[in-house]
């Protein structure tokens, strides 16, 4: 009977580990990702951003239509780009997962152009859904924002 307790004992430990190290590596793979998709977006390179996306992603900007699909995603991202958006910086605040899927709470800020043509910085919060492709490849899956501060 002890044998029995110490064996799952034991075996509860190491799958706890297991999870542990699952949900550290998410994390890690999702804040490599964000610096791929600022710097992608920043070079003005909506292409790029798109292919960061599944093939049925969804955007879900503020006071806009939800977007669908990888294509609608890059033309929407092309779109802030040609408006003079730029400067780009994303920080994961949160990043839970379990197999393939993880989510993600963050905080942005974006320069924007202004109607007197100075550049004007915004600020905001999101949250990612992202999905774990057969590739072993995280892709961010619905992601969705708004503006005010994150905290």
């Amino acid at each position: 009977m002890r044998l029995a307790k110490s064996f799952a004992l034991a075996a509860l430990l190491l799958l706890s580990s297991a999870l542990s190290a699952a949900a550290q590596s998410a994390r890690e793979d999702i804040e490599a990702a964000l610096v791929k998709f600022m710097d992608a977006f920043n070079n003005g390179n909506a292409a790029a951003v798109g292919q960061m996306y599944t093939e049925d992603a969804a955007l879900l900007p503020p006071d806009s239509k939800r977007v669908d699909g990888r294509k609608g995603v890059e033309e929407f991202w092309q779109g802030a780009i040609k408006a003079g958006m730029k400067n780009l910086t994303l920080k994961a605040l949160e990043v839970e997962g379990s197999g393939n899927l993880a989510y993600e709470v963050g905080a942005f800020t974006l320069g924007v152009p202004s109607k007197s043509g100075d550049p004007s910085t915004v600020a905001g919060k999101y949250i990612v859904v992202w999905k774990k492709g057969d590739d072993g490849t995280w892709r961010l899956h619905r992601d969705i924002w708004n503006l005010g501060a994150a905290q």
